[in-house]
C-alpha cells in the first residue's frame, strides 16, 4: 500500500513513521528545504512537546471540537507520545501547568529524532509542491504536481494551518479539502495577541507585567480568568495571558463585545490596598502623586494611571482626598481595556477553523465524502489552549490517519 503524506510537519512526519512502520510504502511532500520548520519554533524553540495529564484533563483544554478527538486521544495518549519520543532517545521532562519539554529545552532535537526515525523506515521525502489532489468518483487516487499525477493508495492531508505562513502553512490544505467538496469552517487566529481601542498600551509598551490576573468578559460576562504573565504593545496587549484569553474569543461583532481587566495587585483588597497607600502619604506628605504611584507600577505606567484616575500631575501626596484615593485603587484592582479585535492570523500560534469535523471520521481521520482521503493536525477544525494540547492534537490525529483502521 502506497501512502502520500502532504506536509512534513508535526503532524506529517508522525504519520509517515507510523504508517511506515505498519508495513506501507511512505512518500512524504514536503515544499519547504527542512521539514518541520514551525516545530522548529514552538514552545519559543524549546518544543512544548505535550501535556503530562490524563485524557479527561485534555479534553478540558480543547474548547473546538472536543468529543471528535476523543478516539485519538484514546489511541495515542500524551503517555504514549512521552513514551515514543523517549524510545527514539529524547529526554523529556515535565514542567509547570505538566508542559513537557525536551530536557535540552531544544526543539531541534524533536526535528532531528523525527527525521532519523524517517530515515531509517526508508519514507521517501520528496521536496515538491502539490497542486491538488487526484480524486476520481469521490475516491482519492493520489496528487496533482502540476500536471504530474502520483498515484496512491491513500493520501494524508497534513498541511497544517494559516498562521506563520513563513514556515509554510499558507492554508493551500484547505483549498485542497474544498476543492473536492468538504466544508471549511471560517478560518480566525488563536492564541494570538489582542488589540484594544484605548491608547493606553502604546504609551505602556513594552512593559511586562508579572504575577497579575487577567480576565477577560464578554458581553459583561466572565469568560477567562487566570494568574500570569503578560505585557504591553504598540497595538494593544500579548505575552501568555493575553495568547489563552484570546482562544476564549469568539468573532467580534455587534452581539459580541469583549473587554479585558487587568487587576495589578491580585494578593491585595482594595480595604488593605488603601491603607498601604495611606501609609505610604504619611511617610511622604510633601511628594507628588506620580512618587507614590511609582512605588505600585512600572514607571511607564504611571502617566497613563493618572490619565485615568483624572486628578493633577503635580498634586502633592497630603492633598489627596479619601475618594482620589478610592479611584486609584480601583484603577489598581481594574485596568480595564476594550477589545477592538485580534492581530491578522499569520501572527496566530494557531489556525480555528479548517476541514468541517462532521465530514471526517472521527474514528480513522478519513474522509466521510472522499474514500482513501485522511486529515491529520492543524487543518482540521479543533484547536486547544497553550500547554502542548495543540501538538497532542497534531500526533494524535496523525497516529490515526497513519493507521487507516
Amino acid at each position: 500500500m502506497r501512502t502520500v503524506i502532504i506536509g512534513g510537519g508535526a503532524a506529517g512526519c508522525y504519520s509517515a513513521i507510523h504508517a511506515a512502520k505498519a508495513g506501507q510504502e511512505v512518500i512524504l511532500i514536503e515544499k519547504n528545504k527542512y521539514l518541520g520548520r514551525k516545530l522548529r519554533i514552538t514552545g519559543k524553540g524549546r518544543c512544548n512537546l505535550t501535556n503530562n495529564c490524563d485524557l479527561e484533563t485534555v479534553m478540558q483544554n480543547i474548547p473546538r471540537n472536543p468529543r471528535f478527538l476523543y478516539s485519538a486521544f484514546s489511541a495515542c495518549s500524551p503517555q504514549d507520545v512521552m513514551q515514543y519520543f523517549e524510545n527514539l532517545g529524547v529526554a523529556l521532562k515535565t514542567e509547570r501547568g505538566n508542559r513537557v519539554f525536551p530536557v535540552s529545552d531544544q526543539a531541534s532535537e524533536i526535528v532531528e529524532a523525527l527525521q532519523q526515525e524517517l530515515k531509517k523506515l526508508h519514507v521517501k521525502i520528496i521536496q515538491d509542491t502539490v497542486t491538488g489532489l487526484w480524486v476520481e468518483n469521490h475516491i482519492c487516487q493520489g496528487i496533482f504536481r502540476g500536471k504530474e499525477k502520483l498515484h496512491a493508495d491513500r493520501v494524508i492531508l497534513a498541511t497544517g494551518g494559516a498562521t506563520y505562513p513563513a514556515t509554510g502553512s499558507t492554508g493551500d490544505g484547505y483549498q485542497f479539502a474544498e476543492q473536492v467538496g468538504h466544508k471549511i469552517e471560517a478560518l480566525r487566529p488563536s492564541l494570538v495577541p489582542i488589540e484594544t481601542l484605548e491608547r493606553d498600551c502604546a504609551e505602556m509598551m513594552g512593559v511586562s507585567l508579572k504575577n497579575v490576573i487577567l480576565t477577560l468578559k464578554k458581553n459583561n460576562k466572565i469568560i477567562f480568568q487566570e494568574l500570569g504573565e503578560m505585557l504591553f504593545t504598540h497595538f494593544g496587549v500579548s505575552g501568555p495571558l493575553v495568547l489563552s484569553a484570546s482562544a476564549h474569543m469568539d468573532k467580534i461583532d455587534p452581539k459580541n463585545s469583549y473587554t479585558l481587566h487587568i487587576d495589578l495587585k491580585p494578593a491585595l483588597q482594595i480595604e488593605q490596598l488603601d491603607k498601604r497607600l495611606q501609609r505610604e502619604i504619611t511617610a511622604n506628605p510633601n511628594q507628588q502623586v506620580s512618587n507614590l504611584l511609582r512605588k505600585l507600577v512600572p514607571s511607564s505606567m504611571i502617566m497613563p494611571l493618572i490619565g485615568r484616575i483624572h486628578i493633577p500631575v503635580y498634586l502633592k501626596n497630603n492633598s489627596i482626598t479619601k475618594q482620589q484615593r478610592m479611584r486609584i485603587c480601583q484603577e489598581l484592582k481594574n485596568f480595564a481595556f476594550t477589545v477592538r479585535g485580534t492581530r491578522p492570523i499569520a501572527e496566530g500560534i494557531i489556525t480555528r477553523g479548517g476541514v468541517s469535523c462532521k465530514e471526517v471520521n472521527p474514528k480513522t481521520m478519513e474522509s466521510k465524502l472522499i474514500k482513501n482521503l485522511y486529515f491529520a493536525g492543524e487543518i482540521l477544525d479543533v484547536d486547544a489552549y497553550t500547554g502542548g494540547f495543540n501538538l497532542q492534537i497534531a500526533f494524535a490525529t496523525a497516529f490515526l490517519a497513519s493507521k487507516g483502521f
